[in-house]
């Protein structure tokens, strides 16, 4: 490779890898031969990718390139997926203590799903040396060959294993916003391919479809009315085009489709991601599967921006659940380098010693996720004040009821009165409402403190940090 379609490579790589960069270096490179391919002449051939995603010969270049892999996959980038699907796949000696299949088979389906994997570049009849037609030629080949390895990967796996990949993927896909719930939404829905995409352009032949045992991967995700209304409707609620046109049609189809909009509509108004964040877990390699999704909505960065509003002591105390620290911290002068990085760690993020707002709430999610009641409180409050996180009713009624299942009356006392009676006038009244109706009746009688819990949301919304 010359010195200038070097340099062009390494400047892709640091904009982001996208089908506009890749396509105009096919006329420069074509496809690559490939060692192994799924079959047929195509098979052998593996689209180019820039120099800096292989890596250099350096201390910690694994962890470094996973890294880099991961930000650009949570970004939808098609390649970066593949990518590190084959990476947790451990396919050779060199990457065997990454091998997390199920890591592998998220980020494997991501990429088959991923409409950059299957878009058309080139309309109408292709030539062989036509510049889109060899770019689509090898990324027909990168799925096939993705799909096997995903159908070999999901054949040995347990139903327990395969619930925790769709809970994967359903969040990854959560935090690209509309494209994302648009995704889900052909997932479930039976006039597109099992991964979302043109039967005609799917890697699954359509005989291995009409077989009485559908290949696994094809069942990965149930085909179901309900949920391709849900996935669309939250898409046309964050405001996207697509995704409402997607919604009327699909209402538009059939009297019965049509049918299911209340319900559906009250589903999606409570439905809340499976993960707080993404499961830093780690394979032998001790690399933490770290969360690296981009939320930067106006809305996001506002409630982050508040987070001074929220007394430390919370973070403090979170941060002692998790056995961060051996006591509860009042102050984050109280920390020590050492006791942030430990904890910049266990997230998978660069361990800086410098604690950034966005770790601050990953400690209270860590140990609401992990169980403790304080914890969970304190983020049902933040979500039902926009502090620290955007204002989202759904996810405030979940951890309050979670805290409410270990016994605080606080949560018990928001769950009967601060829901059904104290979300007049907010922006979100829909989503706020349509969570009431969850409420056990049996809660009607309850006398919990209604001043501890106004102590409560005082501290968190209105009280500065000092």
């Amino acid at each position: 490779m010359v010195h200038g379609e070097d340099r062009l490579f390494r400047e892709g790589a640091r904009k982001g890898l996208t089908l506009a960069v890749l396509l105009s270096l096919v006329p420069l490179l074509g496809c690559e031969p490939k060692p192994h391919g799924p079959g047929g002449r195509s098979a052998n051939l593996a689209c180019p990718r820039p120099q800096a995603f292989l890596g250099a010969p350096e201390f910690n270049a694994q962890e470094t390139e996973i890294r880099t892999l991961r930000r650009h996959a949570f970004a939808g980038d098609f390649f970066a997926q593949l990518d590190l699907g084959r990476r947790y796949s451990g396919r050779d000696a060199e990457q065997r203590k990454t091998y997390d299949p199920v890591e592998a088979a998220v980020w494997l389906e991501l990429a088959l799903s991923n409409p950059d994997g299957f878009s058309p570049t080139v309309t109408g009849p292709r030539r062989r040396h036509e510049r889109g037609a060899q770019f689509e030629d090898c990324r027909e080949a990168e799925r096939r060959s993705a799909y096997f390895a995903l159908e070999h990967l999901l054949g040995r796996m347990s139903s327990e294993e395969r619930q925790q990949v769709r809970d994967r993927v359903i969040y990854v896909l959560s935090t690209q916003g509309a494209s994302g719930f648009r995704t889900l939404a052909r997932l479930h829905d039976v006039g597109f391919g099992p991964f979302g995409d043109p039967y005609d352009a799917s890697p699954i032949d359509e005989r291995d479809l009409r077989d009485r045992r559908p290949p696994a991967a094809a069942t990965l995700f149930t085909r179901n009315d309900v949920d391709v209304y849900l996935f669309n409707y939250l898409a046309a609620q964050a405001g996207d085009v697509a995704g409402y046109v997607m919604l009327k049609d699909f209402e538009r189809s059939s009297a019965n489709r049509a049918a299911l909009g209340a319900d559906a509509e009250a589903k999606a108004n409570r439905w809340v991601p499976p993960f707080e964040f993404y499961p830093p877990e780690a394979p032998e390699s001790g690399v933490p599967h770290s969360d690296e999704s981009v939320r930067a909505s106006e809305t996001e960065t506002l409630a982050l921006a508040r987070l001074d509003e929220l007394p430390f002591v919370h973070v403090g105390h979170a941060l002692a659940y998790l056995q961060v620290i051996p006591k509860p911290a009042d102050e984050l002068s109280d920390l020590s380098v050492t006791e942030i990085q430990t904890f910049q760690a266990m997230l998978g993020r660069p361990m800086t010693g410098k604690l950034t707002s966005l770790e601050e709430v990953r400690a209270i999610q860590y140990a609401a996720v992990n169980g403790q009641a304080r914890s969970q409180l304190a983020l049902a409050v933040m979500y039902a004040e926009g502090v620290g996180v955007p204002r989202d009713y759904a996810k405030a009624f979940y951890w309050f009821s979670q805290a409410d299942r270990q016994g605080s009356a606080e949560a018990k006392y928001a769950m009967s009165t601060f829901f059904s009676l104290g979300v007049e006038g907010v922006a979100d009244q829909d989503k706020a409402s349509a969570v009431v109706y969850q409420i056990d009746g049996a809660l009607a009688g309850f006398k919990p403190s209604a001043q501890r819990l106004r102590e409560l949301l005082a501290q968190v919304s209105r009280a500065p940090r000092t």
